[in-house]
């Protein structure tokens, strides 16, 4: 029996400080234990550019969440909230749907929410939550410079995933980042 591939995460973390919301990925792809891609762009803007958003899994499943995700915000005319609502319960219910491999950080101007496939939509207390195999490091990172520095919220956030890519080997300095 073959084996299936193991592609190990990545990082994305989410900052809101300041009346502003900054997302930021690396851009490395492994499978197994080799470096596919430096370069992939993991956050991306959706809804005519009002929403942010990220994956952390496996990048097949990510697009068709994404791809999903952008069908709802569709359908509910933009409501951030009602479109993750509907999506979480989706992905929790629908059998293809339950399959994927991935977690998404999703955020607007006011809200910002990790989905999942077990039927979690999760809004920070804080305004900052990373996810993926570089998650901690990045979010207590991001935490600490919130605290601790006079940077913007798109500037801790490149910071957050530069300092996780330090430690965590599934994770690069090849960084996204996108900012509302």
């Amino acid at each position: 029996m073959q084996e299936r591939p193991v592609f190990h995460g990545t990082t994305i973390v989410a900052v809101r400080h300041r009346q502003r919301v900054a997302l930021a990925g690396d851009g490395q792809v492994t499978l197994n234990n080799v470096v596919m891609k430096h370069g992939a762009r993991k956050v991306r803007r959706l809804y005519k550019d009002t929403i942010v958003a990220g994956f952390a899994g496996s990048a097949a499943d990510a697009f068709a969440l994404f791809t999903r995700f952008e069908a709802k915000l569709e359908e509910f005319h933009g409501n951030f909230e009602r479109a993750a609502v509907e999506l979480v319960k989706d992905w929790r219910i629908d059998r293809a749907l339950r399959r994927l491999e991935a977690l998404l950080i999703a955020a607007d101007a006011q809200r910002t929410f990790l989905l999942s496939g077990t039927g979690d939509l999760i809004e920070p207390d804080d305004g900052v939550i990373a996810i993926g195999s570089g998650g901690s490091a990045a979010l207590a990172a991001a935490r600490a410079l919130i605290t601790h520095s006079g940077l913007s919220a798109a500037e801790i956030a490149r910071e957050a995933l530069r300092i996780a890519a330090g430690i965590d080997i599934y994770t690069n300095e090849s960084i996204v980042v996108e900012e509302i």
